[in-house]
């Protein structure tokens, strides 16, 4: 047997929806068989990581073992001091895995990290978020098999959405009452349907008829025009970015509705990314928890720390700062390739203007029209500046180029 990537077929839900049933019914009737909830977890996490390539699994063991000894030391600590550098250091610790996994296509060395396997950016952004919630005092007491839980709950573990450990665990801890378990139940019937619709048949029409054509037609350029650009790379942009998005759409929607069935409430993805008036409001929209975490986890603490520190004294100039660390990170967080770099600094500076244009636009509020037709200008501007980001990111001008 492979090792099945979760969600990857129609067929899946089958086996999975079997396999959950008696965890619905236990809900529906007030009771959560806890035993049953690890039983079902392990085995999804074996047909996932544990297949015909057990390297995967390996890792995972690896992986929760070394964060596992990095949160529980961190809290011992904290629970008698709180300094800084040592928070920082352990907070080092807990990415070094995931640092090791972005570096070995650069360096041409797989062998070189123990902890390559599905998922681990969003394990690692569970694991940072523990150790800086105690840090804040937030966390004051964790139990390994919670933390374990946590990082492993299975719905969300490849690709997320990232849930926030202590949202989380009031779910898991509580069991809904009737009336809530079967909004919970709709709810995931009705994201479920969503998720086939957008991922099988939406995403399967751009991405896997549409996108391959497009792809051939767009390199045919490369050497024909100045830097190969043509027509069907427009085409390409707007397909690629609705195959991104359906894609990535459906995954959630799955992601959100298993966790529905076993009662758990986590929170949505998508919010109509392409309905966004501006940038700022495609980040609060597009990717949500992974938006929302990169701003309450890094972007939120390196204000702070500038201003305390008061390293910068004009308020524009630290927001703008923020947003270029930020947005590289990210980049450097997809991968070490120049593409992914320039679509974070695209999205910095992407950022900086729109904040510049508002600025602009309060002070000349009079002058500056505001109706219907602004705002559906505002929606399609925005629409294709992300597409012209997305189109950055899919890498096709890496080889139209080189």
């Amino acid at each position: 047997m492979n090792n099945i990537t979760p969600y990857s077929s129609p067929h899946y839900f089958i086996y999975l929806l079997i396999l959950l049933l008696p965890i619905i019914i236990g809900l529906w009737f007030g009771k959560r068989f806890r035993i049953y909830d690890m039983f079902a977890s392990i085995v999804v996490l074996i047909t996932a990581f544990f297949g015909g390539n057990m390297s995967q699994g390996i890792s995972l063991i690896c992986y929760i073992i070394f964060e596992m000894l990095i949160v529980f030391i961190y809290l011992s600590y904290r629970k008698k001091h709180n300094g800084f550098w040592v928070f920082t250091t352990f907070v080092i610790l807990a990415i070094i895995p995931l640092v090791f996994v972005k570096l070995d296509p650069l360096i041409k060395n797989p062998t070189i990290s123990l902890f390559a396997f599905m998922g681990i950016s969003y394990l690692t952004f569970k694991s940072v978020e523990i150790i800086m919630e105690i840090r804040d005092g937030v966390i004051k007491e964790i139990k390994p098999y919670e933390f374990m839980r946590f990082l492993l709950f299975f719905p969300t573990i490849t690709s997320g959405p990232i849930d926030r450990f202590r949202r989380f665990q009031k779910d898991v801890v509580n069991v809904p009452s009737r009336e809530e378990y079967v909004e919970l139940l709709h709810s995931g019937v009705n994201k479920l349907m969503q998720g086939l619709l957008y991922k099988f048949i939406i995403g399967y029409f751009f991405g896997t008829l549409l996108l391959p054509k497009i792809q051939i037609l767009t390199l045919s350029y490369r050497g024909q025009t100045p830097l190969g650009l043509s027509w069907a790379l427009v085409a390409y942009m707007y397909v690629y970015s609705m195959y991104l998005f359906f894609d990535f759409a459906g995954y959630s929607l799955f992601a959100v509705a298993i966790s529905n069935f076993m009662g758990v409430k986590t929170p949505m993805n998508f919010r109509a990314p392409f309905k966004s008036k501006n940038i700022k409001d495609f980040w609060n929209r597009w990717h949500i928890t992974l938006s929302f975490w990169f701003r309450d986890f890094i972007y939120m603490r390196l204000m702070f720390t500038v201003i305390k520190h008061k390293w910068l004294k004009n308020r524009v100039t630290i927001a703008n700062v923020g947003y270029l660390t930020l947005f590289l990170i990210m980049g450097f967080w997809h991968g070490e390739t120049w593409y992914y770099i320039v679509y974070g600094l695209f999205h910095a500076g992407a950022m900086i203007t729109n904040d510049a244009w508002l600025r602009f636009k309060k002070k000349h509020r009079k002058s500056i029209p505001s109706n219907k037709f602004t705002q559906a200008f505002a929606i399609f501007l925005t629409f294709n500046v992300v597409c012209f980001s997305f189109m950055i990111f899919s890498g096709i001008l890496d080889k139209l180029w080189f």
